[in-house]
């Protein structure tokens, strides 16, 4: 297989991957933010995991690899 073929297939995969993570942590919100009174303390924990999970998602989706 050609580099150009290896380089789509790692693009793909890198866009791919983004965008799994960011419906993670949108899933991850709405059921940090809709069991509020369950979480108790630990709701602003799940909220910042959600925000990290979601900053990489979106690092994975925006940055190109090297050519």
């Amino acid at each position: 297989m050609s580099d150009e073929g290896d380089s789509f297939w790692i693009t793909l995969a890198e866009k791919f991957f983004g965008i799994l993570l960011v419906a993670i942590s949108i899933i991850m919100f709405y059921f940090t933010f809709t069991s509020t009174p369950v979480l108790g303390i630990f709701t602003g924990f799940f909220g910042f995991l959600g925000v990290i999970i979601l900053i990489a998602g979106s690092f994975l989706i925006v940055v190109k690899p090297p050519e």
